[in-house]
């Protein structure tokens, strides 16, 4: 990336797989094999027990989850694309939905959660800004659906002198923290109601490898700052309603 190479990344992740073969890093599993059948978790749901009162709870909290999940990857992939403006994104009502069809389809499937990815930030570094990019990465994964060995090669962990690595992913992943990380030059530091909640956002998704705690920390201190500091007008009411949210739910849990 440093000399400009396009597809660095890509290089990146096939010279590590490769290197890791022989040094015993990565375990040579195949190349092709049949996609696995879908008929063991496809639409085996359970929606009235879903329905229960005992779950109504855990519902909720997988809303949180994928709700912010998804806000927080479409500001981090958007603002270092030059989507955002004035702080908001456009069209973002679209941008949830096909979140959405993506969650709901991936769960009548039984797959895990389908949403959106922040790693989507590697095509943005090439130049993807268009759309057109994710159009071919939905072509490849159907591909993929037929390289099973290889893709669980390259993206599956290892046990290694008594640590689990995720040898081959791990570097791009750090790749993608610095594209994410050239976004906190924008922030206010000198007002530290917007200084430290922008900190605490950033400092707890690592540490819970979570994006929804991150933004969870950063809506309630947020909101206390504004309030003690006596510029509790500043805030959105939605900030507040999901500020209390987030407590209720870290009370429940």
């Amino acid at each position: 990336m440093a000399l400009r190479v396009h597809g660095a990344i890509l290089i990146g992740i096939l010279a590590t797989a490769l290197l890791g073969i022989p040094l015993g890093v990565v375990e040579y599993q195949g190349i092709v094999a049949a996609p696995p059948s879908v008929l063991p978790t496809l639409f085996k749901l359970d929606i009235l027990g879903a329905l229960q009162t005992g779950l109504v709870t855990i519902i909720f909290i997988f809303f949180f989850l994928d709700l912010f999940d998804t806000m927080g990857t479409l500001i981090g992939v958007s603002e270092p694309a030059g989507f955002m403006k004035k702080g908001k994104l456009p069209r973002a009502n679209q941008a949830m939905l096909s979140d959405a069809i993506g969650t709901v389809g991936g769960a009548l499937l039984g797959t895990s959660t389908v949403t959106s990815y922040i790693e989507s930030t590697t095509g943005i570094s090439q130049g993807a800004k268009t759309g057109l990019a994710n159009i071919f990465t939905s072509f490849f994964f159907l591909i993929a659906l037929f390289f099973g060995p290889l893709a669980g090669m390259i993206g599956g962990e290892y046990a290694y002198k008594g640590l689990t690595l995720h040898p081959v992913v791990a570097p791009p992943l750090i790749i993608v923290g610095y594209l994410m990380m050239k976004c906190v030059t924008r922030i206010n530091w000198e007002d530290l109601t917007e200084a430290i909640p922008a900190f605490l956002t950033i400092i707890i998704m690592p540490l819970t490898v979570s994006i929804t705690e991150g933004i969870a920390f950063g809506f309630i201190s947020y909101s206390l700052l504004k309030l003690v500091t006596g510029r509790g007008r500043e805030v959105h009411w939605i900030i507040y309603l999901f500020s209390v949210l987030f407590i209720f739910r870290y009370l429940i849990k």
